[in-house]
């Protein structure tokens, strides 16, 4: 079975057992009986739901994803009030950038305009607070951390590659240096979580997520797209050798980091190492093959008949699945399915 195969029945799984046509929204797990489980808003969790849609749209170009992407942009704001923009800087970003790919995939300019007034907001996270980066909340300025930074700068470089604004490349570039200067372990690559969460100027260094690596490796990525300096690229390979020294156990499976949020690190982390592989060619075969045996391991173990994917990539989830989980497996599927598309994914189960 082709990985294209596999992604549309893990999306087809998706629909079934968590969209809600009643909110226009997903349901935050299955089995969810009425609805009654959807007593928190998980905006980001919404955020990649869009990604993973367009990432079904690109692939298959059926009209039915690109018909979900609208009715989840309108559940969306109508569940956020009626506006885009809430209370988390990292939050927004993720949105913006499931919106502005959802703008390339389908060309609707209100996507590009909810990405665009996100951008707006994103940028008041900037202050000098522990020298600079973008907070986290707005209700807490001085904490700095990696889930606000380096998707932003993904954000920015690909707004400049979108529209030709330099203020954004200047953007991107000025939140990767800092990023790079405060948040990177300098002797390895491997990328720190955050600092002054609890106002002392320490750094959370045992705080070590897949996700952290995820971004700024794609920020790398998205640096050397727009600059050419292959610098950015050396800096992604190297967080991605890191990654793998310092988070895959000895069967070469991500880890399990748990359920609620943490279902959905290792969907970012595999999002983009992808667009490494996509940019590096055989200097990223470590990284692919990384991407091939957890996603043979996702198909041949861990999923439900359904398929349904719980948190650990090892075993088939038993009871409640959460939406943060299914769009990490959903994710990874999809990403093979492009590496296969352009030659890259060798093995097959």
């Amino acid at each position: 079975m082709l990985w294209s195969d596999r992604a549309e029945l893990a999306q087809e799984a998706l629909r079934q057992h968590f969209w809600n046509p009643e909110i226009a929204m997903y349901n935050i797990e299955t089995p969810c009986p009425n609805g009654e489980c959807n007593t928190i808003f998980h905006y980001w969790w919404m955020a990649h739901a869009a990604d993973a849609l367009v990432d079904g749209l690109l692939r298959s170009g059926k009209e039915t994803y690109a018909e979900t992407l609208a009715e989840l942009h309108r559940g969306i704001l109508h569940r956020n009030g009626g506006v885009y923009p809430n209370e988390l800087y990292d939050d927004m970003e993720w949105m913006a950038l499931a919106w502005l790919r959802a703008y390339h995939a389908t060309g609707n300019t209100v996507y590009k305009d909810t990405a665009l007034l996100l951008w707006k907001d994103i940028q008041t996270g900037w202050n000098d607070h522990m020298g600079g980066g973008i907070a986290w909340q707005k209700s807490q300025l001085d904490y700095k951390n990696t889930p606000a930074n380096a998707p932003a700068v993904i954000l920015a470089a690909r707004l400049y590659q979108s529209f030709g604004d330099r203020d954004d490349l200047d953007w991107a570039l000025r939140i990767y240096d800092w990023q790079k200067r405060n948040l990177i372990d300098p002797e390895t690559g491997f990328v720190w979580d955050g600092m002054n969460r609890n106002g002392d100027g320490q750094i959370d260094k045992d705080w070590k997520f897949t996700y952290c690596q995820g971004v700024f490796i794609g920020a790398g990525v998205e640096l050397y797209r727009t600059t050419g300096d292959a610098a950015y690229l050396d800096d992604a390979l190297r967080t991605a050798g890191a990654t793998e020294a310092e988070l895959t156990g000895a069967d070469g499976l991500l880890p399990d980091e748990e359920d609620g949020d943490g279902g959905l690190f290792k969907g970012i982390l595999v999002r983009y190492l992808a667009e490494l592989c996509f940019c590096v060619g055989e200097r990223g075969q470590t990284a692919a093959s990384l991407l091939v045996h957890n996603a043979n391991r996702l198909w041949e173990v861990a999923r439900s008949e359904r398929p349904l994917f719980g948190t650990d990539w090892s075993q088939a989830p038993a009871g409640v699945v959460s939406l943060s989980s299914q769009l990490s497996g959903v994710m990874l599927l999809e990403r093979l399915a492009e590496l296969e598309k352009q030659g890259l994914a060798l093995q097959q189960a």
